[in-house]
């Protein structure tokens, strides 16, 4: 919007000319952005390593506990439910107990335990059930693994609150007794 105000500028010939103010083409006037990943460095290799991990853990399970291609996939299960109450321990420890690195989280966490639980897998293994017809066990997968999820975070959670808040409490009663 042109508010009046006149400047003076050098035309192309190098004359000068009065008008309005000039705005800058977009480009000019987009401030150049950081790369996304500028000091992500030391996260993204600590998740890259956690997940190498997590995968390989995972793989081991499967050949540990071997289902036929026509079974009911309890591997995968018992990986996402181990998984999620693994995550609800350790963000209980992280957040309410003792304070982590700044990258054990995304190590641990995002890492190992994302490269350990699939939803992938479960995704596969539902759809493969219900294609072969098994409406029963598919349909039984799909709410064992959600309700197995939530209910082994939430209980795992607790259940550490409730350790490390007694552990908090009795340290503190130690020191002041001690005092």
């Amino acid at each position: 919007m042109f508010d009046g105000a006149m400047t003076t500028s050098e035309d192309a010939l190098g004359g000068t000319v009065e008008g309005p103010p000039r705005t800058p083409p977009v480009a000019a006037r987009v401030r150049s952005r950081p790369p996304v990943l500028r000091g992500q460095g030391p996260a993204v290799a600590v998740v890259a390593v956690g997940g190498a991990i997590g995968a390989v853990a995972r793989y081991a399970a499967g050949l540990g506990w071997t289902t036929g291609p026509t079974a009911f996939p309890w591997t995968t299960l018992l990986v996402n439910v181990v998984g999620c109450a693994v995550i609800g321990v350790f963000l209980v420890v992280i957040t309410e107990g003792r304070q982590a690195h700044p990258l054990v989280r995304p190590f641990f966490g995002t890492g190992v335990l994302g490269g350990f639980t699939t939803f992938s897998t479960y995704a596969v293994d539902v759809r493969r059930l219900l294609e072969e017809g098994r409406l029963g066990p598919g349909l039984a997968y799909l709410g064992l693994t959600l309700l197995g999820a939530l209910v082994a975070v939430w209980a795992a959670a607790g259940l550490t609150r409730r350790l490390v808040h007694r552990a908090v409490r009795g340290g503190a009663e130690a020191r002041g007794g001690a005092g």
